[in-house]
């Protein structure tokens, strides 16, 4: 596994993302947030991983987790074909304003998010997110629950095969639903 920006021209400066090494700390992390929120981007239909597509793993993770998703671009219907309910819909650019601002107080009206989770967004809308996140909303927290390391996420897996990435999205999800 490689903790190299999955695109080369992409330069951490000072402050470069910590790799996860196993996906139980991971889960630790999402555990230990008080107001954790799960963006979900339009590269969830398109990834197939042991014969599933990613969005059918991140809909066994929220419904575990109790995660809210923000489902982004035309995912909020990829979501309710499968049965299941996104906490908001809005585009990537949107909600990453939102995260941003200090007195946005969460999809549910009660908080600004404290840990923000991203997965399944084109690679570098992503990384335009986190290097926001990391620049004008510096105490928050981020988490990156892709394939590929961003290294302007607080932390992020490395660059890993599909299978690697399935199995890291079975374990905490397993995590979740009280498996050691």
């Amino acid at each position: 596994m490689s903790c190299e920006p999955w695109q080369c021209a992409e330069i951490a400066s000072t402050k470069k993302a910590n790799p996860i090494t196993k996906p139980e700390i991971a889960v630790a992390m999402i555990k230990r947030a008080q107001r954790p929120l799960l963006i979900v981007g339009s590269n969830a239909t398109e990834r197939y991983m042991e014969g599933k597509q990613l969005i059918e793993y991140l809909i066994d993770f929220a419904n575990a987790s109790k995660v809210p998703v923000n489902a982004t671009a035309h995912m909020v219907g990829e979501f309710i074909k499968r049965g299941y309910h996104p906490a908001a819909f809005m585009g990537a650019m949107d909600i990453g304003q939102r995260v941003v601002d200090p007195e946005w107080q969460g999809l549910d009206g009660k908080g600004h998010p404290d840990l923000v989770l991203l997965v399944g967004l084109p690679y570098y809308v992503e990384s335009l997110m986190l290097s926001g996140f990391k620049h004008f909303a510096p105490d928050l927290k981020t988490m990156t629950l892709d394939n590929l390391f961003h290294v302007h996420a607080t932390w992020s897996f490395p660059n890993a095969t599909l299978e690697e990435w399935a199995a890291n999205l079975i374990v905490m999800t397993s995590k979740f639903n009280g498996g050691n």
